[in-house]
């Protein structure tokens, strides 16, 4: 199948976080899977991201839902929740309770639609006890979701691939290049589009850290990292309340996204 519109909705992780371009804008996973469209539907392919680093499952639906639905694309994918999942206290269950209406309401317009299972971050973060079961509710919870509505389903957390520290950029987070490069490659082979071979090899796994280089490491990272992050949510502040869709309406794409 052709397909000659895709919107992309979410968060960070489709804003494209951190994937930057050369000229520090961010490109990441489906600016890749739109190029590649591209070169099958030709110079009449179309593409939006709406995604903005930062928000949550309700903010998405708000901003971005409407927006969607008015461009009728061939192709929506949605990843949300994420930030949900992070937040000190919320309701799990209540959080997919309230993602089924936004894609039932996308597969009424004709579109076909993708939905994503999380990789797993929680080797790579403090409060994994906290954070892992919320994750594996919200993802079965889309993985129950997408078969109902006959959306497509990218499980991510089933690649152990992902849990090489190669696919995460420094805040252990957001995915690195390479990661971006390896959900674009899954994205694609569930469409049944060609994918370059070269975005699905990963490196051998690094031998482990020494505990003392490890702990410093760890420090680090706490300090760049998330002692910024706490500080925003404490004073209930978004790292996307400044930045705005980096493209919010269908447009072609260019030839550096190609390239």
């Amino acid at each position: 199948m052709t397909w000659r519109s895709f919107v992309a909705m979410g968060d960070s992780f489709t804003e494209g976080l951190d994937d930057p371009y050369p000229d520090g804008t961010y490109r990441g996973w489906a600016d890749l899977v739109a190029a590649r469209l591209a070169l099958d539907a030709g110079p009449d392919f179309r593409y939006a991201n709406l995604a903005i680093r930062g928000k949550v499952l309700d903010e998405i639906v708000d901003e971005q839902l409407e927006a969607t639905l008015a461009m009728t694309p061939d192709l929506i994918s949605v990843a949300a929740g994420g930030n949900d999942v992070l937040r000190p206290v919320m309701d799990t269950h209540a959080l997919v309770h309230r993602f089924e209406p936004m894609i039932k309401r996308l597969r009424e317009s004709g579109a076909d639609v993708l939905l994503f299972r999380f990789a797993d971050v929680t080797a790579h973060l403090p409060g994994q006890r906290i954070i892992g079961p919320r994750a594996a509710i919200l993802n079965d919870g889309v993985a129950e979701i997408g078969e109902k509505y006959g959306a497509q389903v990218i499980d991510l957390f089933a690649d152990d691939a992902f849990r090489h520290p190669d696919m995460w950029a420094p805040d252990r987070l957001h995915l690195s290049a390479a990661g971006h490069r390896r959900v674009a490659g899954h994205v694609l082979n569930a469409l049944a589009v060609g994918v370059d071979e070269d975005w699905m090899l990963v490196p051998p796994m690094p031998e482990p850290t020494p505990w003392l280089l490890a702990r410093g490491a760890d420090l680090r990272w706490a300090r760049d990292h998330l002692a910024p992050w706490v500080r925003r949510h404490l004073r209930g502040q978004s790292s996307g309340t400044t930045i705005t869709a980096k493209r919010p309406t269908l447009s072609p794409v260019s030839d550096r996204e190609i390239a």
